[in-house]
């Protein structure tokens, strides 16, 4: 030990995951607080890029925004008087690259913040025994959500199954000490230049076998410089109506952080401390927003209490029901994936997420309940599209969304509400703006037409040069029969709490 520093350690390793920033950083304060010499590394596990396609606006993204990392290590490293500083990168398979990275330094633990999903709490096992078989401590550190898993339980103390009662659990428990900021620019000065041998910067898309996409063009700016940006213009006033804005997709109403908020770009605490200061200000949007981002911690504790959730249904009874299958149910999951369901709101939904990986929050709860109670699919392969599509893919909350929607899940909505898919967008899209942006050939539909083309009065489709069948499809199935079909499928369940 260096008594002079207080320091216990001669060298650490920290290693990023879906924390992509380096301020306000757990895992890196502890070990610059510990260690005399502190690397900072990251791997493009190819556990997780093998299966993906070779164009992934996600893969992308976390490339850019390991760009932005390392600059703020050399800056960090530079403001200590410290020359070269920046990120180790590694392309293999995690499991490997960083007991094998460990050992070439000669680090005495690896630090890194905890991943609470199933496959990475096995890769993280995996690797602390293969560092202990060599002597080298493993420190995991709370830094993806507010409240651990086991921070906020009920006074039996269980995990909580219900969301409002955990809110109010968690909003009780909440006080500054658990939304400072870690300050790492303060120990700095223990970050090491990037060794002999480690080649500096971050590796082109196609060194690692992926190809740009059309991020760029989305303007959705990587790292946390683009975080921060969308950070203010939110804070700045939006966030003040978010409880007025937020259920409209043609209105700038989301903050549209969840993808930073998913690489962490961006840190919970310092999001979670805006809201709550202005919540406490008289801020009723802040209050609301503050609460979507309690959802995250919940559904975060869900996972972590009951993987099961990853294959089956939270309610075991829901796992009874018969879902469509065979050929037609794979054209109707196959309609609902390519935006093709005539029902307008839905396919411009569909449509936005395979354009640009992001969807709306309440389209997707819209088209999550018309996969699941209108063409009586089962909600694992919505799930599973939605993982492949989403920038902001993130299995706790995707899981607890779909199984929401779905019924099936904790806390969620009852069987029997079934969203009307032409109601949702006279209410939410009334003037048909998000509507018309996807699907340009309704444009010239009359406003009220625009939700059921299919009961437009023939000469509003005339002049619209619209015929259905040809330009847009029919429906495929109809809504008031498809509820009746639903409401007899549930009744598996019937009278579930």
């Amino acid at each position: 030990m260096d008594k002079a520093s207080g320091k216990t350690l001669d060298a650490a390793l920290v290693w990023c995951r879906r924390d992509l920033r380096a301020h306000d950083h757990a895992a890196l304060y502890h070990a610059l607080r510990a260690a005399r010499r502190v690397w900072v590394a990251f791997v493009f596990d190819t556990e997780i890029l093998d299966p993906l396609p070779r164009t992934d606006r996600r893969v992308e993204f976390i490339r850019d925004s390991l760009v932005d990392l390392d600059a703020q290590l050399h800056t960090l490293g530079r403001s200590h008087g410290t020359e070269g500083v920046g990120l180790i990168v590694r392309h293999g398979r995690a499991r490997d690259e960083i007991p094998r990275l460990a050992a070439a330094l000669h680090v005495q633990a690896v630090y890194a913040n905890t991943d609470y999903e199933p496959a990475a709490v096995a890769r993280d096992a995996q690797v602390r025994g293969a560092l202990a078989q060599t002597g080298i401590a493993f420190h995991p550190a709370k830094d993806q959500v507010v409240f651990d898993t086991d921070e906020v339980l009920t006074g039996a103390g269980t995990p909580y199954g219900v969301f409002t009662p955990y809110k109010n659990a968690w909003l009780k428990k909440l006080e500054p000490f658990y939304l400072q900021a870690y300050p790492v620019g303060r120990h700095a000065g223990a970050l090491a230049p990037r060794p002999a041998g480690e080649a500096a910067g971050v590796p082109t898309l196609a060194a690692i076998g992926f190809e740009p996409t059309n991020l760029a063009a989305l303007k959705l700016a990587p790292g946390t410089a683009g975080g921060r940006a969308l950070l203010e213009d939110f804070g700045d006033e939006r966030i003040d109506r978010y409880d007025q804005t937020r259920d409209f997709p043609a209105v700038k109403g989301p903050s549209y952080l969840s993808v930073h908020l998913r690489f962490g770009t961006l840190s919970i605490r310092e999001l979670a401390r805006l809201a709550w200061d202005r919540a406490r200000a008289g801020s009723r949007g802040a209050e609301v927003w503050l609460s979507e981002l309690i959802w995250r911690d919940f559904y975060h504790q869900v996972l972590h209490h009951h993987p099961q959730v990853v294959e089956r249904s939270f309610k075991p009874e829901y796992d009874k029901i018969k879902w469509e299958h065979g050929k037609h149910a794979d054209a109707l999951f196959a309609a609902w994936c390519e935006g093709r369901t005539g029902y307008p709101l839905v396919d411009a939904a569909m449509l936005q997420i395979n354009q640009t990986g992001y969807m709306h929050n309440r389209l997707r709860m819209v088209v999550a309940s018309f996969l699941c109670k209108d063409l009586g699919l089962d909600w694992r392969r919505g799930e599973r599209y939605f993982a492949e599509k989403l920038n902001d893919y993130d299995l706790a909350a995707n899981n607890g969304g779909w199984q929401w929607a779905s019924s099936s899940g904790c806390d969620a909505q009852p069987y029997f509400r079934i969203f009307n898919p032409v109601s949702q967008s006279q209410k939410f899209d009334a003037q048909g703006k998000f509507i018309r942006r996807y699907l340009p050939q309704l444009a010239a539909l009359p406003d009220a037409a625009l939700h059921a083309p299919w009961d437009a009065k023939p000469l509003d489709l005339v002049a619209a040069g619209l015929v259905l069948g040809r330009d847009y499809p029919e429906p495929i199935v109809r809504h008031e029969l498809a509820r009746e079909r639903t409401l007899a499928r549930y009744a598996v369940v019937k009278g579930a709490r």
